[in-house]
């Protein structure tokens, strides 16, 4: 990089007044050849001493930098270069400039013609497009004017940066979003923040992916902080199309890199079409100090960028940082047993952990408060908040104590695999998968929804109408945004019907055949590094690959209710509020009708008794024999 970035970023605390004398000391040296220019010739190296001598006074007094010397350094300027940006602002700077460059050559402005005669160490190059003058956009264009007749203005933003005023430019300030530097990075990402700045220094630009973007952001704000920038960041889809006006917009941001000692984040995730990875192209050619963000794919004709690996956070370092953001300005109420549950089961950014802990000093529960920062976030599913309660199962005491099982390993994860150790052991399968297998209607979506509701979770039921694509390797991206998601909220995932998508790999025929084994090989992979809750129903064991049930933790075989469960069914089938009569639930029990079919015939009765304001047999029978009647059956057939 030629720009210097470091040189933009200063003491933000108001300067003494001591600042400004060494810019107009040497704004004096240039005044003093402009007086001789116009007519005062006599004495004229005496009185460039003189100047000289206290411009040299002013620098030693001064306790840092001033403005020109940040951007002459930024800049790479020439003395020649230097003196040609004082002379042009010099009319804003003191009021009588402006009279003496009239006396000179008729104009309150200097041209290049002038600065070429007047100041020692002229060249034409310093005017040249590609020279810092004009390519970073300090000085104004020449336009339709003759380059040597052009008259000098200085950018306002520059000539703010002169005085020391710090500020984004207003035409970046749209699209640049300023990203502070999180106060306390865990270990992982810290490392991950060194790489990042080790780039820099390499003049390379490093390539931040991971599960969780906000986190991404946080790694690159403490990298800029580390190396005396702020960090602003910008969408790639926020650049305008055009490549010219793309062009001069970075060129903008280069500029403020010196200026105001700023560093860049891109978003590039969205970067799919090629416009867009034209705008990747271009952004990779900055000279300036640049991160990308999510970007997946290289882009052909930009640099290789370096990879740093963003990860999640592992559980004790999570329990760190939930503990830190509890500990911030309003500590908020929770017991260490809390802290500890929240840590193994909800994964949040560092960004949502502080925004919750926020939440929690304001009285709402901590578990209450995470919840509610996962939410929303579950691209191609139905979030859904449970309602079912344990006393709604009917099942085998058996088959309860797999269910609770699939609770306390969730409830309790933090301590099985922190505080016992079994996490040291792998990386792998540390989440809970279970299958639900069984006829229809036998209560295994039911029972996922107890589960979530008894975790205090959402239970988000995987869409396939939204996540499958036919285009290759797009179901994998959708499926995997979905358990990113998942794993950072902690939700129950759920695949209904899971079949569909975990079925059998096929012998390869076709490239149908191929990329369909793929997407099931990325589904064994994902389920197995998942480190959440995954529930899988279907009524095809036999269907699933075999792959898949080695990863699983627990398989609960959901049989046909017999005429006992079928009784008990039938006592809970209509809620205490429901008016009834002459019920006999028993009798009910006779017809064979699965637990999901009782409950569709109860709610169709209650729709026909809330007619009369009462729910009576002969209601409820007609309600079962239209429910016998959607399978082909009819009183005393199976």
């Amino acid at each position: 990089m030629t720009t210097n970035p470091a040189a933009g970023r200063t003491a933000r605390a108001r300067r003494p007044a001591r600042f400004a004398d060494a810019l107009l000391a040497e704004l004096e040296v240039l005044r003093v050849r402009l007086r001789a220019a116009a007519g005062q010739p006599d004495g004229l190296e005496v009185r460039v001493t003189a100047a000289e001598a206290d411009l040299a006074d002013a620098r030693g007094q001064a306790l840092q930098p001033n403005g020109l010397d940040r951007v002459a350094d930024g800049f790479g300027l020439s003395d020649f270069e230097r003196a040609v940006l004082l002379l042009a602002a010099g009319p804003e700077l003191v009021g009588a400039v402006a009279d003496e460059l009239t006396a000179v050559h008729g104009d309150p402005c200097p041209t290049f013609g002038l600065a070429l005669s007047l100041l020692p160490g002229a060249h034409w190059n310093a005017l040249t497009p590609a020279a810092p003058l004009r390519r970073w956009r300090l000085l104004h264009p020449p336009g339709a004017e003759s380059v040597t007749g052009a008259r000098l203005t200085v950018d306002e933003r520059v000539l703010h940066s002169l005085l020391g005023a710090d500020y984004l430019e207003p035409e970046l300030a749209v699209i640049a979003r300023p990203v502070c530097p999180h106060p306390a990075l865990p270990d992982s990402l810290s490392a991950a923040a060194d790489r990042v700045t080790d780039a820099w220094r390499e003049r390379r630009i490093p390539l931040l992916q991971g599960p969780q973007p906000p986190n991404l952001l946080c790694v690159a704000g403490v990298a800029a902080d580390r190396t005396g920038l702020s960090l602003y960041t910008v969408s790639a889809e926020d650049l305008p199309a055009a490549a010219p006006d793309r062009d001069r917009v970075l060129r903008l941001m280069e500029r403020e890199s010196v200026l105001a000692g700023a560093a860049w984040a891109f978003d590039v995730d969205a970067a799919r079409g090629e416009e867009p990875r034209a705008a990747v192209r271009a952004i990779c050619g900055m000279d300036a100090p640049v991160a990308l963000l999510g970007a997946a794919d290289p882009v052909a004709g930009a640099p290789e960028p370096v990879a740093v690996r963003v990860p999640r956070l592992p559980i004790p370092e999570r329990l760190a940082a939930v503990r830190r953001a509890l500990a911030g300005p309003a500590p908020g109420a929770a017991g260490s047993r809390e802290v500890e549950t929240v840590a193994g089961v909800f994964d949040l950014s560092l960004p949502d952990l502080d925004l919750a802990a926020r939440d929690a000093a304001h009285g709402i529960p901590l578990w209450d408060a995470c919840r509610a920062r996962s939410r929303g976030r579950f691209p191609g599913t139905q979030v859904i908040t449970p309602r079912a309660r344990w006393e709604d199962l009917v099942l085998p005491e058996a088959k309860i104590e797999q269910l609770r099982a699939l609770v306390a390993a969730v409830r309790h994860r933090s301590r099985v695999l922190h505080e016992w150790g079994f996490a040291d052991r792998s990386g792998r399968g540390l989440g809970t998968a279970a299958l639900f297998t069984g006829p229809s209607g036998t209560g295994k979506t039911l029972a996922a929804e107890v589960i979530a509701g008894e975790l205090g979770l959402d239970l988000v039921v995987v869409d396939l109408s939204q996540v499958v694509s036919k285009y290759i390797g797009e179901t994998e991206k959708n499926l995997g945004r979905v358990f990113d998601a998942a794993e950072d909220g902690a939700a129950v995932l759920l695949f209904d019907e899971a079949d569909t998508l975990f079925g059998k790999r096929t012998e390869v025929r076709d490239s149908h055949d191929r990329y369909a084994n793929l997407e099931v090989g990325y589904l064994l992979q994902r389920i197995e590094s998942f480190r959440g809750l995954a529930l899988l129903t279907t009524n095809a064991r036999s269907a699933l690959d075999q792959a898949f049930l080695r990863r699983l933790r627990t398989v609960v075989t959901f049989t046909y209710p017999d005429k006992a469960a079928r009784e008990a069914l039938w006592r809970r089938a209509f809620p205490a509020a429901t008016p009834t009569a002459g019920l006999d639930p028993a009798r009910l029990a006779t017809v064979d009708l699965p637990g999901g079919g009782i409950a569709a015939a109860a709610l169709t009765a209650a729709y026909l008794g809330a007619e009369t304001g009462m729910v009576d047999a002969d209601m409820v029978a007609t309600a079962t024999r239209w429910e016998l009647a959607k399978s082909g059956r009819s009183f005393g057939t199976s």
